[in-house]
């Protein structure tokens, strides 16, 4: 398979077998930047090589090139570089020790304080403190994610999304020197990949998740059987409260586990506290 292939980048995402048919014809050719987006993988294997600061500055720009809502620009992110610090947040987060290879790991934050500023300097009043603005800022947070992304793998970077910063928001924040009006939506490894790919994940039917016209989850139940098959079996979530299963879950059974146990109970007030309403 060439690295433009359509038909085998279509069955990598969706962990199609060569024997199976494709759910859908592509198209005749993928462009390289597109073929790139549908073969791309996480990294959680880094060389020591640290990230030149010229080519790390050009990769936030890339995140800066995120759409962003009524141009707000409602966001923030923090360059952490310290390994300390790096090491820290990979131990309070625990079974992610790979972290700490990361040379860079960059904090994603919701700002709704730059708003709040802007307006007090034009004499205004900031009359949006409501839960559309925190959803607004989320969603502009997490659009710079995914392009810087995009924007590390075309130059030959690698990363990791990791949400589990929000299970450790009063430790986080308070080092990050986060304000008022400031709060994580997400951490992303940044580095040099080391040893081979990790695999590429397969995604759920785009049947699934794709709707023409209206909402439709009828075929959801019919689906997930081959889904499931379609990835090898992973390490069961929340063994200490489900019950340990040493065969490995499929996706299904292990998105079932972890959205069955509450998380986060303190993100809400944390929020609260951080002078976010979410009214």
């Amino acid at each position: 398979m060439s690295d433009t292939d359509p038909e085998g980048l279509i069955r990598g995402r969706y962990g199609v077998p060569q024997n199976a048919p494709l759910p859908f014809q592509p198209a005749a050719e993928v462009p390289p930047a597109l073929a790139a987006l549908l073969d791309r993988r996480v990294t959680r294997r880094y060389a020591p090589d640290p990230v030149p600061e010229a080519l790390l500055q050009t990769v936030l720009a890339g995140a800066q090139s995120a759409p962003s809502k009524s141009d707000l620009q409602q966001y923030a992110v923090i360059v952490l570089q310290d390994a300390a610090k790096i090491a820290r947040i990979a131990d309070w987060i625990g079974g992610m020790d790979w972290i700490k290879q990361a040379p860079v790991f960059l904090l994603f934050c919701g700002d709704v304080r730059r708003g709040r500023r802007v307006c007090a300097l034009h004499g205004r009043r900031h009359a949006n403190d409501n839960v559309d603005t925190f959803v607004n800022a989320t969603a502009d947070a997490a659009l710079a994610l995914g392009f810087t992304v995009m924007a590390a793998e075309a130059a030959g970077l690698g990363t990791c999304p990791i949400s589990y910063v929000r299970n450790h928001v009063e430790k986080i924040g308070p080092m990050c020197g986060l304000p008022e009006g400031v709060f994580p939506v997400a951490g992303l490894t940044l580095g040099v990949p080391a040893g081979p790919r990790n695999w590429l994940s397969p995604r759920l039917p785009q049947r699934v998740v794709v709707h023409r016209e209206q909402y439709d989850d009828s075929g959801l139940e019919a689906a997930l059987p081959a889904y499931d098959a379609a990835r090898p079996p992973a390490k069961p979530r929340y063994p200490e409260i489900l019950g340990p299963k040493p065969e490995g879950c499929a996706w299904s059974e292990n998105a079932a586990r972890q959205l069955s146990v509450p998380e986060r109970f303190g993100l809400r007030t944390w929020l609260k506290l951080q002078g976010l309403s979410l009214d």
